[in-house]
């Protein structure tokens, strides 16, 4: 098949996936990093189906399907990677079912591979402290430390924490609203360190100049971008002498893996983290499995040992 022609069947292919990307982004508020995981994948998808060729997404059947998954495998994906390419194009699948240009969705039920849940890694609570002891009035310093608290303090994803506005923040109620996922909004509570690091904060904003309402800035007197803290969050984890790299994810885990051993409050925590599913926070937090077995023995009627 000539360059030419595959390269026009996926401009074609490609202007409904644009139009599914502007959806999930606006409408549905999907996190940035879900976005371009889903740019990617569905780029992919249709570079491949164009050279099939697939002139149309009403083309499309179950076996093109199959032959992504093997060709994906072939080009050495990895089983989570497999499964979030098919999980993508599903999704975009069914939209354009819903909007009336496909009558089904050929990807629905299609087997992903297997694949092992892996714990994120949190680190433990004297590293907290260890990363939290910045004793600076440096601007920059300011405000990371600011952003730091308040994300282990409230649990925050990276995106709810860049998209804050100052109305978001009471801080004589001690609270922060956030909007997450799916556009939902939680209310959270921030404690007395991330107040502390706010209000110091807070007072040297203006130095930045901004040009919005963002609770967090640039030098630019622009919102702080996602980038920009991931990087500044890894140079503190290096400067404060973690023995691990640090990103915000592994803070968000540290926040609920803290909270859920102190508390054994699970419910508690799902709603703190914003999920949708308890399963989700069950594989998200863990506990070392002496705490649970103490639990268990103090309250399980017939587990009582005897003495």
């Amino acid at each position: 098949m000539k360059r030419v022609e595959s390269e026009h069947l996926f401009i074609q292919l490609n202007s409904d996936i644009l139009s599914y990307l502007r959806y999930i982004q606006i409408e549905l508020q999907l996190s940035p990093y879900t976005l371009k995981n889903y740019t990617y994948h569905l780029r992919i998808a249709a570079e491949y189906f164009a050279t099939i060729p697939i002139a149309s997404w009403q083309a499309l059947n179950a076996g093109n399907v199959r032959s992504l998954i093997v060709q994906s495998r072939r080009s050495g994906l990895q089983s989570a990677g497999i499964a979030l390419r098919i999980s993508a194009l599903r999704s975009f699948l069914d939209w354009m079912v819903s909007q009336g240009n496909l009558p089904a969705n050929p990807a629905k039920g299609m087997p992903v591979p297997r694949q092992g849940r892996k714990l994120p890694k949190n680190i433990d609570v004297d590293e907290v402290h260890q990363l939290m002891n910045i004793d600076s009035n440096d601007p920059l310093h300011v405000r990371d430390k600011a952003m730091l608290e308040l994300m282990y303090s409230s649990g925050l994803r990276l995106s709810e924490l860049v998209m804050l506005n100052c109305q978001n923040l009471n801080l004589e109620r001690a609270q922060v609203n956030v909007i997450g996922k799916g556009n939902k909004e939680r209310v959270l509570p921030v404690g007395g360190k991330a107040i502390e690091s706010l209000q110091h904060w807070l007072a040297m904003r203006e130095f930045f100049l901004p040009d919005n309402d963002a609770l967090f800035i640039a030098k630019s007197g622009k919102r702080i971008s996602v980038r920009n803290v991931e990087k500044r969050f890894a140079q503190w984890g290096i400067k404060q002498g973690l023995s691990s790299h640090l990103n915000p994810h592994k803070l968000r885990h540290s926040f609920a893996t803290h909270m859920l051993e102190s508390s054994g409050d699970l419910r508690a925590v799902q709603e703190l983290l914003g999920h949708a599913n308890l399963s989700t926070t069950q594989i998200y937090t863990h506990l070392d499995f002496q705490h649970l077995a103490n639990v268990y023995d103090v309250a399980h009627p017939r587990a009582k040992r005897r003495k």
